[in-house]
């Protein structure tokens, strides 16, 4: 006996370049979850996954994109750093009346950049175009990245169409077209400036260790190979007067010994000098990860109370 396909069953080809969002699963507490939504596909290349997280409201709540790190090269929407547990953060933000919209993104050695920032851009305008089913406000929505998250967020936050080289750094992906700009940018230990960082050596590695050099993974070749390519994809290049810059918390370790305070610092100084609202926050003697601080917390609770101050304004 031959069963028929259902007439909705799309069979078209090539696949669409982002899937909509499936209904949500709501909690007891009244959170809708909407897990494992592709928000842009490209073939060769692992569907791009983000989770949204929506307290219950009435009411269109701002939204914060969250953008793990990893060095560019691992990493997964799903986990911070093991310094801060999920329910910390996730809890934070929700009990902030925030929505939180979980990325991932290309791995460095899946495609070099800018293709990170494309997809941070893509995701953007996925969670724009798809702003009703998710119950987000489109006109505010921030980022907030840690470690090579950071360096994206800092990124997505100070490139736009006013940019050089603008249509390559917002790419087609996913939704292709749309605004990408962001009311609000927290930086955790994110590098800035992709020439000067290289001064910095990196820690050494443990004996038979195979882990490539993320800077170079990032870029698809050397500094002196690309120098205008790690230009381009340093933050700092981007924080100069009249670019419409959006207010900045940067948090870092006075201590770190993988990305140098220094990073934070330089960014801290070009967008003051741009004109730009930028607040820096040292967390004394914590390496990479805020290894070394005694007490987690109120650094999340200054990061979502930031971003909740400036989404509400």
């Amino acid at each position: 006996m031959t069963q028929s396909l259902p007439a909705e069953l799309d069979m078209s080809w090539p696949p669409p370049p982002f899937q909509a969002p499936a209904p949500p699963v709501v909690a007891e507490n009244g959170v809708r979850r909407f897990d494992g939504v592709t928000y842009a596909t490209r073939p060769g290349y692992r569907p791009r996954l983000l989770d949204v997280q929506v307290p219950a409201s009435e009411e269109a709540l701002p939204a914060v994109v969250w953008i793990h790190g990893g060095g560019w090269l691992e990493g997964d929407r799903r986990y911070p750093p093991p310094t801060v547990p999920a329910e910390l953060l996730h809890g934070t933000v929700l009990a902030a009346g925030l929505a939180l919209v979980s990325i991932d993104y290309r791995h460095s050695l899946e495609a070099p950049f800018p293709a990170q920032l494309h997809d941070v851009k893509a995701a953007i305008r996925y969670v724009r175009a798809f702003a009703d089913v998710f119950g987000v406000d489109p006109d505010r929505i921030a980022v907030w990245g840690e470690s090579a998250g950071g360096h994206l967020a800092a990124l997505a936050g100070l490139t736009g169409p006013h940019s050089p080289d603008s249509a390559a750094l917002e790419g087609t992906e996913g939704v292709g077209e749309g605004d990408t700009s962001v009311r609000a940018v927290v930086d955790w230990y994110g590098v800035s400036d992709l020439v000067s960082v290289r001064e910095h050596p990196m820690p050494p590695m443990p004996p038979g260790a195979e882990f490539p050099d993320p800077y170079d993974a990032l870029l698809g070749g050397t500094q002196e190979e690309r120098p205008a390519l790690a230009r381009a994809a340093s933050p700092v290049t981007y924080a100069v007067p009249g670019a419409g810059l959006p207010p900045f918390l940067l948090i870092h370790g006075t201590q770190d010994g993988l990305v140098p305070y220094s990073q934070s610092e330089a960014l801290d100084a070009a967008l003051r000098a741009a004109g730009g609202e930028s607040t820096l926050r040292p967390v004394e003697d914590a390496d990479h990860i805020f290894l070394g601080s005694p007490d987690i917390a109120p650094i999340v609770t200054a990061s979502v109370e930031f971003l909740a101050r400036h989404l509400r304004a």
